[in-house]
């Protein structure tokens, strides 16, 4: 893929000019690709010269480009082109170098050598020994630059080993049904080249995500342009993750599959035969730096023939989210795309909660979303919830589950402040009991399997999406039970002021504001396969669910 194309003329002045970065950065996004991100863009400006820690190793930005032109451009490999990937940093001091040749790299500079300022001639003969004057045809960088850009099969058959290496993505019951629904779909679309919108609905632990991981292996068997897209990167890495078996090579291989909908509204019009959004209710008009951006619901609709949404409104979390069956469908009619929502688009059974949908109808019942009451007893459903008095053994009790396979973490809601990330302490969470936690650490993507990750508290957005054997929820005090009503009552005033994600505090709509709180426990208390722990900040909510447990009365 070329990312530039002038005359030396030209590229001299844009460089002198300031304008190369962005012409690259659109040349990029305009391929439909997820690159030029801030910190990539940021060092085609400075050519290096300001190495910080925080910017990717420029050896391992050289090899991912060079993969992503490998696994999307089939050009490459059915003509057996030989990439060869290598970096050049212009204005980066002799002295300097250690940092970069620090053998913690080694994996990264033997797949692409880079050379500093006071090697110019050894980068010149490197470029020498590979590039010729000519290629065989004349005209070989156009000749790929002209190729669809689509996975190759060399990816796909990466992911396909992946994904049937791994029980965690077999697909059963409901699943399968909707699973043969969207193929026929896919097949109705490249058919008659009619765009369609397919909204598949379900709650906590229903397989949502197991179903678009499959449905992507499936589409690009068949030899389709697909991409699984959330707007959460936690979801993400942690699929990543797993796949590759933390493997840093496989993650670059199949990366690109996996992409934010950041920059969509960049891509032409079904530049995807097929973009599987998962956490689709996460969605949001603009995310920070996509300036064409304008709604992220259009723009997935809008980039793919097919598109299928994984939504549930009951996981909306903040002020911004806008996924929701009527936006959809508001866009759809725009677009002209068929919005197919039916029963057969509603997953019921449970995964999650040792396979009880009676859990997720009790988790309702205590936050008061429904009138239904529901008797359940978990010592038959085989689930472990507990409510406790002291944080302390909480998390005791989830430290010795976690030693067993490191699938135990705790998660809290918005009411604490970020002391750490803002440099005001040593710890974000004090409760009773000298308990003290900090929130997971910002740069840490895989918190939810670092099996060092489990002193950290997760916040709602890394939480959300995944699932753990056993969940510890820290209950702050902005949900409460009011014993002269009987109520579950939520406060947002309560909710850090440190929190500039959710947009609860400050919300005037006190309705609104009430609904996203409770949905943001009733997700954090869903995260569980074997079981939940609770501690409440508000005693009174404690004895309240404590009674629900017992099947005592409510008041």
């Amino acid at each position: 893929m070329l990312v530039y194309n002038d005359t030396k003329k030209q590229f001299v002045s844009d460089v002198r000019c300031g304008f190369i970065e962005d012409k690259i950065k659109d040349c990029i996004r305009q391929k439909g690709l997820n690159a030029g991100q801030d910190k990539e863009y940021e060092s085609w400006h400075n050519s290096m010269q300001f190495m910080r820690n925080i910017v990717p190793h420029p050896s391992y930005q050289a090899y991912s480009y060079a993969r992503t032109i490998y696994n999307n451009c089939q050009t490459v490999t059915d003509n057996a082109i030989k990439l060869v990937p290598c970096a050049y940093l212009h204005n980066f001091k002799p002295e300097k170098k250690y940092v970069l040749d620090s053998s913690i790299y080694k994996e990264w500079t033997d797949e692409a050598p880079f050379f500093i300022k006071n090697q110019v001639s050894e980068f010149n003969e490197f470029v020498k020994s590979f590039v010729t004057k000519c290629s065989s045809k004349g005209d070989l960088l156009y000749y790929i630059d002209n190729g669809r850009i689509k996975p190759t099969k060399a990816l796909q058959d990466t992911l396909v080993s992946m994904v049937e290496g791994h029980k965690e993505f077999m697909l059963l019951d409901e699943q399968v049904v909707i699973y043969d629904m969207c193929l026929k779909t896919m097949t109705q679309c490249k058919t008659d080249g009619k765009k369609r919108t397919i909204v598949i609905q379900g709650g906590p632990g229903t397989g949502k995500s197991v179903l678009a991981v499959n449905l992507l292996m499936e589409f690009l068997k068949r030899d389709l342009n697909a991409s699984y897209v959330t707007k959460n990167s936690a979801p993400r890495e942690a699929f990543l993750s797993i796949l590759t078996n933390a493997n840093v090579k496989k993650m670059v291989d199949i990366k690109q599959l996996f992409r934010s909908p950041f920059n969509l509204a960049a891509c032409p019009e079904n530049l995807y035969d097929c973009l599987i959004v998962d956490e689709a209710h996460r969605l949001v008009r603009k995310m920070y730096g996509d300036w064409s951006g304008e709604n992220q619901v259009k723009e997935c609709i809008n980039a793919s023939l097919l598109t299928i949404f994984m939504l549930d409104e009951d996981q909306a979390i903040t002020t911004k989210d806008i996924g929701s069956v009527d936006e959809i469908k508001h866009w759809c009619e725009q677009l002209d795309s068929r919005m197919i929502l039916n029963e057969e688009t509603h997953l019921t059974s449970q995964f999650r909660c040792n396979g009880s949908s009676a859990y997720i109808q009790f988790i309702d019942q205590l936050l008061q979303r429904t009138q239904e009451y529901v008797d359940i007893d978990f010592a038959e459903m085989n689930y472990d919830f507990r409510v406790f008095d002291n944080p302390n053994e909480m998390r005791d009790e989830l430290r010795k589950k976690n030693k067993i396979n490191n699938k135990a973490r705790m998660v809290a809601g918005y009411c604490y402040d970020w002391n750490v990330k803002n440099g005001r302490g040593d710890y974000d969470i004090y409760l009773p009991n000298d308990f003290k936690a900090k929130w997971n650490l910002a740069n840490d993507k895989i918190w939810a399997i670092n099996p060092r990750s489990f002193e950290e508290v997760g916040c709602i957005h890394t939480a959300q999406g995944l699932e753990f054997d056993y969940v510890g929820v820290i209950i702050g005090k902005d949900l409460i039970y009011d014993v002269s009503t009987g109520k579950i009552k939520t406060d947002k005033t309560a909710i850090s002021t440190d929190d500039k994600s959710s947009g609860i505090r400050t919300l005037r709509d006190n309705a609104q504001a009430h609904r996203l709180i409770l949905n943001t426990y009733k997700t954090l208390l869903t995260r569980g396969q074997k079981g939940c722990y609770v501690y409440c900040e508000d005693e009174a909510l404690a004895d309240y669910i404590r009674r629900l447990v017992c099947h005592c009365p409510n008041s």
